[in-house]
């Protein structure tokens, strides 16, 4: 399987290089959940150098947990917008489905496509 690539960013600029491997994001337990100032133990943490690091880590990972959700909307606009569908969407009430703008859904489109022309991961393509 390919590495994630970054997902176009509706304001034109492209993302920066990714420096580290993400930390794994594990869910939190749901009494943490309920807790508002509960955020996966950061807020226990008292050595900066430790928290500092954790954050990163988190960062990262809700960095790349992102960069893949996108690819996998990039790749689902494709799909529904694919003219041979006999239930394809038009592309304004796809834009409306995912909270996009019209010019944004056809470059996710476009994306997607890319994705799917390069032999990228597909929708069920999981580890």
């Amino acid at each position: 399987m390919s590495e994630p690539r970054p997902a176009p960013d509706p304001r034109g600029t492209a993302p920066g290089p990714r420096r580290m491997k993400p930390a794994q994001l594990l869910f939190e337990p749901p009494e943490a959940v309920a807790d508002p100032e509960h955020f996966f133990g950061l807020e226990s943490m008292e050595d900066p150098h430790e928290l500092l690091g954790r954050a990163t880590e988190l960062t990262l990972a809700f960095r790349a947990a992102a960069d893949r959700a996108t690819e996998f909307q990039a790749l689902a606009a494709a799909q529904l917008s694919d003219p041979s569908r006999f239930d394809r969407l038009p592309l304004a009430v796809l834009a409306e489905q995912a909270e996009w703008t019209e010019d944004y859904a056809q470059k996710m489109i476009e994306f997607g496509r890319s994705l799917m022309r390069s032999g990228g991961t597909l929708p069920g393509d999981m580890d």
